[in-house]
């Protein structure tokens, strides 16, 4: 993880494009971060473990659901699958 001042981050875009293959680059203004710079690799990285972590509540939630079980044959069937 590396950090840049806003300015140095404008004087610097090229290198820090550069650096943000390999880490995440943090933009500060007044001492706040404003922006995170990550390599397009990673943004899909995160973005494929964000929907992994939201197919798995919603499993959890669907199993926690009260009502009938249905055999898997039947589901087949009503699906059109069988």
């Amino acid at each position: 993880m590396s950090t840049f001042n806003l300015s140095d981050a404008r004087a610097n875009f090229s290198d820090l494009i550069k650096q943000s293959r390999t880490e995440a680059v943090f933009v500060e203004r007044r001492g706040h971060t404003e922006a995170v710079i990550i390599s397009p690799e990673q943004y899909e990285r995160m973005m494929e473990a964000l929907e992994a972590a939201e197919d798995v509540r919603n499993f959890d939630a669907a199993m926690a659901e009260e009502g009938e079980n249905v055999p898997w044959a039947q589901a087949k069937a009503d699906l059109g699958w069988a």
